[in-house]
């Protein structure tokens, strides 16, 4: 995937020399959702980005040369298509860069890449209460009926 550029923001694949940038706005991230995943994950996390035998994948947003926004996706097969499916599966924006288009650029970007690989459709979750996100979600693609279940094992 080639950059795509939205206005000044520039979105492209993360490479491994984006660590330092990419790792401050993961821990935002969970900040954000009031987790703490731990060291352990997020090496695993940004090594599966690097991992050509992985379906992870992770693209940066930068605006005037700093790294703004982060996204990571996941391809996978469904039985509900015979195309893959993509799954959004972290979306993250510095807050003083929300409302300047970094999180449209982000989802257009992964909407191409899916596009490009065959895929039927994006799909991600994101938190109720999460209504600045939701205004763009909303814009952008179908809110669904469905609800989330999570099981601890």
């Amino acid at each position: 995937m080639l950059g795509i550029m939205s206005s000044e923001v520039i979105v492209r694949p993360l490479v491994p020399r984006d660590r330092p940038a990419w790792e401050p706005l993961w821990l935002g991230y969970q900040e954000f959702y009031k987790v703490s995943l731990g060291a352990e994950v997020t090496e695993n996390t940004w090594a599966r980005f690097h991992d050509p035998t992985a379906p992870y994948y992770a693209l940066g947003a930068w605006l005037g040369g700093e790294l703004v926004g982060i996204t990571h996706y996941v391809f996978q097969p469904t039985c509900w298509s015979v195309l893959p499916r993509c799954y959004l599966q972290d979306l993250y924006t510095l807050p003083e860069c929300r409302g300047k288009g970094v999180g449209r650029a982000l989802i257009e970007a992964v909407a191409a890449e899916a596009k490009e690989r065959g895929g039927d459709k994006i799909t991600w979750h994101t938190s109720e209460n999460n209504e600045t996100a939701r205004r763009l979600y909303d814009r952008l693609a179908e809110k669904t009926e469905y609800i989330l279940y999570s099981m601890d094992l």
